[in-house]
């Protein structure tokens, strides 16, 4: 199947930027949107071209590495579903996409699809941990915690930080990232100490990056 690309190309942080378009002639519906562009890079590096910069890491939907806006959909069309397990069989032969960075002030471009997400460590850095004294492990079963409390902590605890709901965002916010990470914390007995201190720290630190304000288009949960 034949897949045209419009991708944005962008040497560095200063550079202005462009869209470039590109056709894959040889992609096969059971690659992922990740090994299109792998393809696409085979074919640029055999013409003497740049190959575009994209992150990219386990390519199974779990590490949070790699993002980017397919067709004006944070990671793609298909939902709940990170953009390396989006499959072209959910296009055909002859569709066109158009694919760009996080577009967000706090997550400026380092190189065509690769953007400095490091604000997301900043803002676990301030906060999103518990203090405990080092020493032997202790036994699992020492602090009982209702399956409740910890199925919901899990939930939050599922964010991977890929940083889509930024992306997502019509204000860049970086609100479900943040409260995910104070939550998984504060319901679990371990975060009661410092959940004010948490809170208020890692709140701070979400504006210092420059994150937008929510504004509950929740655009963020689609």
């Amino acid at each position: 199947m034949e897949i045209k690309l419009k991708v944005w190309r962008q040497k560095g942080p200063e550079d202005k930027g462009r869209f470039e378009t590109y056709v894959v002639p040889d992609a096969n519906p059971h690659m992922s949107f990740l090994e299109l562009l792998d393809v696409l890079n085979e074919q640029l590096i055999k013409e003497g071209k740049d190959p575009v910069e994209f992150d990219h890491d386990c390519r199974e939907g779990i590490c949070g590495s790699c993002g980017v806006v397919v067709d004006g959909v944070a990671h793609g069309p298909q939902k709940r579903t990170a953009c390396c397990q989006l499959h072209m069989r959910h296009y055909k032969d002859g569709d066109s996409i158009v694919v760009e960075p996080w577009r967000a002030k706090a997550f400026p471009i380092i190189r065509d699809l690769v953007v400095d997400r490091s604000a997301f460590d900043r803002i676990i850095g301030a906060g999103g941990y518990v203090s405990v004294g080092t020493g032997g492990a202790p036994d699992a079963n020492a602090l009982p915690i209702p399956k409740e409390n910890v199925d919901e902590a899990f939930d939050y605890a599922a964010c991977i930080g890929c940083g889509a709901c930024v992306a997502a965002c019509p204000n860049a916010s970086a609100s479900l990232f943040t409260a995910a990470k104070i939550s998984q914390m504060a319901l679990l007995p371990q975060g009661q100490a410092e959940r004010s201190e948490r809170v208020l720290n890692m709140v701070e630190q979400m504006e210092r990056e420059g994150f937008g304000d929510c504004s509950n288009h929740a655009e963020c949960e689609a």
